[in-house]
């Protein structure tokens, strides 16, 4: 399996697995993604109903990893996906089923079902694709005797998911940027608490698109990046993406029982990465009805699919919101569905990106372009959840399923609702555990979130952060400062 980037003209250039596992951007700034998306045959899909999560992991990376000797791969998954790793503290048989289902709404033939996606180290969906990274990551720096810098952006949950997988490994350090004071407590507090040597934590003076374009700068600079070793676990690298198309797998699979039935997700989305997954999984074949996009104010996704122009905010038109971990308006992600979305036709992706970074946007409905009537054909629809719509479903959720869910699932859960067919059970992918975001669950439901073992007191152990400008400049000169000549 080789890959080439988003913006390549001809498909020229094309690496394998290992090659691009250890970078962010390819060198013209486009993304890595495969020539052609793997299929999965349904004498396949009947054999992986029998499969454990961490041999599901296995059989599906084996199919983008070729490079990497199947054997390697069954251990690196093994040691992944173990209920010691994805349980919190507590014991049962939702432990080893890693991502379990719950029914959670019905009325009539509809069924609304919540996948449990945080249950690892974090309490966030993340930890599924990072503890993965982390450990891919070692295993190649190991075999090439090598280091990597890790620089990175999060909104919230792929700080602590990225630092709390790369700690303490071998030849790696992370650099990780996040927006200062827009997250919650409990998840600045996950990441500036940590005192590991290779962790650096750095508060920027924006939102997060500022630190992701600061991000992007760095993997544009060819020479800085090539002589610092610099990496990123951003959703821009494939092998995130391709460890969460894992989970789709697994929630179809045990949402039904054979082949000819189908499925729908609803994704809180900010970045495109998490739902990305989702539809890679149904090109490679996984009988998936509808992918809905659930944003909250920062609605970048939902205008597009609804009317074909996507329109980036920028920062001062950012809303900080009550799922910060979607407050994002430029969403990274969405250029690989944009490559499907267009045919695959590189010189066109990159105008139209290039069109994004100088004028902001552009529109696949008519003024640039007639690509937009495709996207039914790939199963898209969105909506939109705001404070007071995370509230009601929160108390609703609760008061009617005894579930309590965090503030970017009730986005999902408010959504699903506008989708949900008969006779297609609706799947919303669970974000992240209540606790983090306990300051609205207080609001919804006038009592604290249930904390797992483990995590009380949090807020109030030592950090360890700096706060830096938004300058990508400044970045480059405080990571140089840090490392080896």
């Amino acid at each position: 399996m080789l890959y080439h980037s988003t913006r390549s003209a001809d498909g020229a250039q094309t690496r394998s697995f290992s090659d691009i596992l250890l970078e962010g951007l390819a060198p013209d700034g486009g993304l890595y993604l495969p020539a052609s998306y793997p299929q999965v045959s349904p004498a396949e899909l009947d054999a992986w109903r029998k499969l454990s999560y961490a041999a599901l992991a296995a059989e599906i990376l084996k199919k983008f990893a070729t490079d990497i000797a199947p054997a390697e791969i069954e251990a690196l998954c093994a040691k992944t996906y173990t209920a010691q790793v994805y349980c919190n503290g507590r014991a049962g048989d939702d432990c080893s089923r890693i991502t379990p289902l719950r029914p959670l709404l019905q009325a009539g033939n509809k069924k609304l079902v919540l996948q449990s996606l945080s249950n690892g180290p974090t309490l966030a969906f993340k930890d599924m694709a990072m503890q993965l990274l982390g450990n891919l990551f070692e295993y190649t720096l190991a075999k090439q005797g090598s280091e990597l810098n890790i620089i990175g952006a999060t909104s919230g949950d792929t700080g602590s998911a990225a630092e709390y997988a790369m700690r303490g490994k071998q030849g790696i350090r992370v650099f990780m940027l996040s927006p200062h004071q827009k997250m919650s407590a409990f998840q600045s507090a996950q990441m500036f608490s940590l005192q590991d040597p290779n962790i650096f934590n750095l508060a920027v003076q924006g939102v997060f698109d500022d630190c992701q374009d600061m991000v992007k700068a760095i993997s544009n600079d060819l020479a800085f990046k090539q002589r610092h070793r610099i990496g990123t676990v951003n959703s821009i690298n494939w092998a995130r993406v391709v460890a969460q198309v894992v989970y789709y797998f697994r929630a179809y699979l045990e949402a039904t029982t054979d082949n000819s039935q189908r499925v729908s997700f609803t994704v809180p989305s900010g970045n495109f990465g998490n739902i990305c997954a989702g539809h890679i999984a149904r090109m490679m074949g996984l009988p998936i009805a509808q992918l809905v996009v659930a944003t909250n104010e920062n609605d970048v996704l939902d205008e597009f699919f609804r009317t074909g122009h996507y329109r980036v905010r920028g920062s001062a038109n950012t809303f900080h919101t009550s799922s910060p971990s979607m407050d994002i308006s430029k969403a990274s992600n969405f250029e690989r569905f944009v490559f499907d979305l267009c045919g695959g036709d590189g010189a066109r992706v990159k105008h139209l990106f290039t069109k994004v970074e100088q004028s902001g946007g552009f529109d696949l409905a008519g003024g640039d372009g007639d690509e937009f009537a495709k996207v039914a054909q790939y199963g898209f629809v969105s909506g939109k959840s705001v404070h007071a719509d995370r509230l009601r479903t929160i108390a609703a959720v609760w008061r009617d399923c005894g579930v309590m869910i965090d503030t970017h699932t009730a986005d999902g859960v408010k959504v699903a609702q506008e989708y949900w067919q008969d006779d297609v059970p609706m799947i919303v992918l669970e974000t992240a555990l209540p606790a983090k975001f306990n300051e609205t669950i207080r609001e919804a439901l006038g009592r604290d979130a249930e904390r797992p073992a483990g995590f009380d007191g949090l807020e109030h152990l030592p950090q360890r952060f700096e706060v830096i400008p938004a300058d990508a400049a400044r970045l480059k000169a405080w990571v140089a400062a840090r490392l080896p000549a």
